[in-house]
């Protein structure tokens, strides 16, 4: 009994319980409904365990309802999937359908055209290779008017010759009797103008690329010249003044010419033309004296400092001796010895010892010659020097430079001959000026040598001569 009144009590105060729970739940459930929706779980930090709980039920709930949402996403999508599909396997057929009927039909036109091809063929007969002779003609003449001076006056001519080409190129086109006539009337204007000479205004640009217009003459097809004489260059079809241009004569002779308006003028052709330019480019990339001088280097500046000092002294001591056989002739046309000349100077010795012996007379004379004697040949043993030492100065530049080309060689290769000739050449330039240095110092110094020779004869002779009067007198 007293078990089974505490299980009915313990029933009833459950049901109490859950009576209360529930009028609490509905209590919660009104509060809830007019109360602002709850804040995320996730956002907020829960400051008791029954505000945990009702967290944790709250983020169930949210996962449970996304979770729905995705899957229903997903299912979406699947069924998408499959009506893609679907579609893709329909437009397959289709275009597999459609692809074998345009295979048959291009196997059809090809039949066609091949058909087309030889009706074409039997009906133009000997105009094929008519056509074919016209089309390569047609290439050569566009080739050469491309490069020709010509254009330089009458441009875009090869314009009408490259439609030309590609008319007759196809198959389905003809080329009409006017232009085969243009193109024979291009090549007879093509050989006129090139015997003519003829003045225009174009346009031409400068070496710092400034474009200007100015009055040119055209020698034929070889070369182009404005009214300063400058040889043009003509590429890409523009006309340029070229950077260099060649020394001498020839642009006088080009100023002369495209500034006169009749007669004969002289001028310098270029035979090669503009498609080569060969021989103009040689002698503009002759390099001038001053420039050859500059390849000695530091050899050829030493040689050649040589050589002006050489000059000098030569020169110099050629005056001196002028001077001094000026005045030794008029001391031979005196009676009285002078100081200011070696031979008054050697006489002067006789005149002071009138009364001296032969032999003490004798070696007082040469005595005196020889004293004027380093004074006359001062300068000489230098210049032979020079000239035997500049050829050597030379060689030393030579072997300098050929010993750089070499090394330049070995860097670089032998593929280039036209620079390794440029290297020997620049190499051998010192040996030229030691030579040209050593032949006229050679020469100055035989002249010089014999003007002071001559000078020293005159007072040998006189000296003797004194010595064997003074002899004579001593005998009588």
């Amino acid at each position: 009994m007293n078990s089974l009144n505490k299980l009915f009590s313990a029933l009833a105060l459950g049901g109490m319980v859950a009576m209360s729970s529930v009028t609490f739940a509905q209590d919660e459930a009104e509060a809830a409904a007019a109360a602002p929706p709850p804040p995320d779980p996730r956002e907020v930090a829960a400051e008791n365990l029954n505000q945990l709980l009702e967290f944790v039920k709250q983020g169930a709930v949210t996962e449970q309802s996304e979770a729905r949402a995705r899957e229903q996403r997903f299912q979406a999508a699947k069924n998408d999937q499959e009506r893609l599909l679907n579609e893709a396997e329909a437009e397959r057929t289709r275009e597999e359908r459609r692809s074998a009927q345009l295979e048959e039909q291009f196997n059809n036109n090809e039949l066609l055209v091949a058909e087309k091809q030889e009706q074409l063929r039997e009906r133009l007969g000997a105009l094929t290779e008519l056509f074919g002779h016209l089309t390569a003609a047609s290439g050569d003449l566009k080739a050469n008017l491309d490069v020709s001076l010509v254009s330089a006056e009458y441009p875009n001519r090869g314009e009408f010759l490259q439609e030309l080409i590609d008319k007759m190129s196809t198959s389905d086109r003809l080329p009409s009797i006017e232009e085969i006539e243009r193109v024979w009337y291009e090549m007879l204007r093509e050989i006129t103008e090139t015997g003519k000479v003829v003045a225009f205004n174009t346009e031409v640009a400068t070496p710092s690329g400034e474009r200007a217009a100015r009055n040119v003459v055209r020698i034929g097809a070889f070369n182009v010249i404005d009214t300063e004489g400058n040889y043009l260059k003509y590429e890409n079809g523009n006309l340029s003044v070229l950077p260099r241009q060649p020394a001498g004569q020839y642009t006088g002779w080009a100023s002369s010419l495209a500034n006169s308006s009749s007669g004969m003028q002289q001028f310098g052709i270029d035979p090669t033309g503009p498609t080569g330019g060969s021989f103009l480019a040689a002698i503009i990339d002759s390099p001038t004296l001053e420039e050859r001088w500059h390849q000695g280097g530091y050899v050829g500046y030493a040689i050649t400092a040589v050589g002006i000092f050489a000059l000098l002294l030569a020169v110099f001591r050629l005056l001196v001796l002028t001077g001094v056989s000026a005045k030794v002739s008029k001391q031979l046309k005196s009676d009285k010895a002078m100081d200011n000349n070696p031979l008054g100077r050697v006489l002067k010795i006789h005149e002071d010892n009138p009364s001296m012996d032969l032999e003490t007379l004798e070696l007082k004379m040469s005595e005196g010659v020889m004293r004027e004697t380093p004074k006359l040949e001062s300068g000489l043993t230098l210049l032979k020097i020079i000239a035997a030492v500049a050829p050597l100065m030379g060689l030393l530049g030579t072997v300098t430079g050929m010993i750089i080309t070499f090394q330049a060689i070995t860097i670089f290769g032998a593929g280039d001959p036209k620079a390794m000739a440029g290297g020997i050449s620049g190499a051998l330039i010192t040996t030229v000026l030691g030579l040209l240095v050593a032949i006229p110092t050679v020469l100055l110094h035989t002249i010089v040598n014999g003007r002071a020779q001559r000078i020293l004869h005159v007072l040998n002779e006189q000296a003797t001569g004194i010595v064997a009067e003074h002899s004579e007198s001593a005998n009588r």
